[in-house]
């Protein structure tokens, strides 16, 4: 099986949709995605992402009611918990960056007790997000197991599924899926608008492993 997560196009974040030129990178992207074999899209519920996803649906021709939106694949929301200051207004790619000046463990998996997380909303949306792709995959016929996945599927048939989101929500999703953390992720990964990364698992029924990223652009 492989998950192609694509982020959205340049965004009209007032409006929650994409700019002209957003929507000329979503058209670009559904004519690359088109030779993937995409059997199933999967979006955020946003506006942008929904829109994204719309252009790939129409050149694949899955029609745009069976795009299966997903709750928390939402962008991830940062911010005080308390209303006490926290860095930055806990925006987490200034936070990663802030980590590394600071010759901080980005790879900690304890992560969320960090003083610049502890009292940080994103937490919660991070937790919300790795729970939740768990959820998917297992739908997918992909248990987490401990640190990995075990593939429950009863034939080894590839089949291929794209999911549209959002820089925070995806980088909250890979950085579960690959037991990396999610500040690793923050410095490390920037996706670009429309950027594609693909995972491929395992397709040997009863298989435990680890995702392989097949394709990062």
């Amino acid at each position: 099986m492989k998950i192609v997560f694509v982020r959205h196009g340049e965004p009209d974040y007032e409006h929650d949709c994409l700019t002209g030129e957003g929507r000329k990178q979503a058209a670009g992207v559904a004519k690359r995605l088109a030779g993937y074999n995409i059997e199933r899209i999967y979006s955020s519920p946003m506006g942008r992402a929904l829109e994204t996803a719309s252009y790939t649906a129409d050149e694949i021709g899955i029609p745009k009611d069976e795009i299966i939106q997903l709750d928390y694949m939402h962008e991830l929301i940062w911010g005080s918990l308390d209303r006490e200051e926290v860095y930055q207004d806990g925006h987490p790619w200034t936070i990663a960056d802030e980590m590394v000046e600071r010759n901080m463990d980005l790879l900690d998996h304890d992560w969320p007790s960090n003083e610049y997380f502890i009292n940080n909303r994103v937490t919660e949306y991070v937790m919300k997000t790795s729970a939740g792709i768990d959820t998917l995959l297992k739908d997918l016929g992909y248990e987490r197991e401990g640190l990995y996945y075990r593939n429950v599927r009863e034939n080894d048939e590839q089949f291929t599924v794209a999911l549209f989101s959002h820089g925070g929500s995806s980088s909250a999703a890979l950085a579960h899926v690959l037991n990396m953390t999610f500040p690793y992720v923050c410095a490390t990964i920037h996706s670009p608008f429309t950027g594609i990364t693909t995972l491929r698992f395992d397709t040997s029924p009863g298989s435990i492993s680890v995702p392989c990223i097949e394709y990062m652009d």
